[in-house]
């Protein structure tokens, strides 16, 4: 087991979920600023690959990282190209199952952090599992031997937006989630009717399958620009950095939003536990109402017009809504 305090190749494994990739973004700058000079190379999947290549904090992304485990032949691949690297830590910051059994295919000898068995750095918190995703990931790191956690740094976050025809200031509204979980979606009439009382124009956010959804308020507010289907992540973020705020749901632009520095209104109901998975950055309201039908849009109109009172990091209030 290597004990060297300053390894040269250094794993990150970190496979999804939009979100919660998005709430690594911390521990990624903390591993690379104890790390300064060493190689540190990403495991992830596809949808994040190209926005892992732009951030500083990787000296290669490898996107291979969940094959199906029928496809021996992948999985073969996987297992080798890991074992060849001769990685001397990992900090292993998916802890599923499967990133689990990844220790061994990279010959068991690295020191890892994580919650594998045998882990030189096991992360062994029995509260673990009650923690915000941020804190629990840092008590990982804390273990490890990482006790400095600087904000990271996001003007790396920059793309080509010339051919979205935004006005010079702008809103997101982010009134998608996952098809499969309808409880975490306020309702699209209310996103329309909020719209109608900004004194900004919004644009919309989302996949090519929530068009309709931007339809609907664009009905109410005419002056809203459509762009579901037209991003990729860098752009979120890009448009998160210049936008004067956002208000989505519980789903990964919404996340992206709030870490880029946006004055981000996040919004939940039951399916799940802000207290858990809420969207950090230094400038976000969590609304959580039970359903999230319920949720009044006076609360989230009051919530924005609240942080359009804050002052920025830095800065003086955004005369934002009001």
């Amino acid at each position: 087991m290597t004990t060297d305090a300053a390894p040269g190749r250094i794993l990150v494994i970190k496979l999804s979920a939009l979100g919660d990739f998005i709430q690594a973004f911390g521990p990624f700058a903390a591993i690379r600023a104890h790390h300064p000079g060493a190689e540190i190379t990403l495991l992830t999947t596809p949808p994040f690959a190209a926005l892992a290549r732009r951030a500083p904090w990787f000296d290669r992304v490898w996107a291979d990282g969940r094959p199906e485990w029928r496809d021996l032949r992948a999985v073969a691949r996987l297992a080798l190209q890991l074992r060849r690297a001769r990685f001397q830590r990992v900090y292993d910051l998916q802890t599923s199952g499967r990133s689990s059994r990844y220790r061994w295919f990279t010959g068991g000898g690295a020191d890892w952090s994580g919650i594998a068995r045998g882990a030189s750095h096991r992360h062994d918190n029995p509260e673990r599992d009650r923690l915000h995703t941020v804190e629990r990931q840092r008590d990982q790191l804390r273990r490890a031997g990482i006790s400095r956690f600087p904000p990271p740094e996001m003007g790396w976050l920059e793309a080509e937006l010339d051919g979205f025809g935004l006005p010079a200031r702008f809103g997101l509204m982010i009134p998608g989630a996952s098809p499969h979980r309808p409880g975490k979606r306020w309702p699209v009439e209310h996103f329309a009717a909020l719209a109608a009382t900004l004194p900004v124009p919004v644009a919309v956010l989302g996949g090519a399958a929530e068009r309709p959804l931007a339809e609907a308020i664009r009905r109410s507010a005419p002056a809203t620009v459509d762009l579901t289907g037209r991003t990729d992540l860098l752009q979120i973020g890009a448009l998160a950095r210049r936008a004067a705020f956002a208000v989505g749901n519980d789903t990964g632009p919404t996340h992206l939003a709030a870490a880029t520095g946006c004055p981000t209104v996040a919004l939940f109901g039951a399916d799940s536990d802000p207290a858990l998975a809420a969207p950090r950055g230094p400038a976000v309201v969590v609304l959580r109402h039970r359903p999230l039908a319920g949720l009044d849009r006076a609360a989230v109109r009051a919530a924005l017009a609240d942080l359009a009172l804050r002052p920025p990091p830095g800065g003086e209030p955004d005369p934002g809504p009001r």
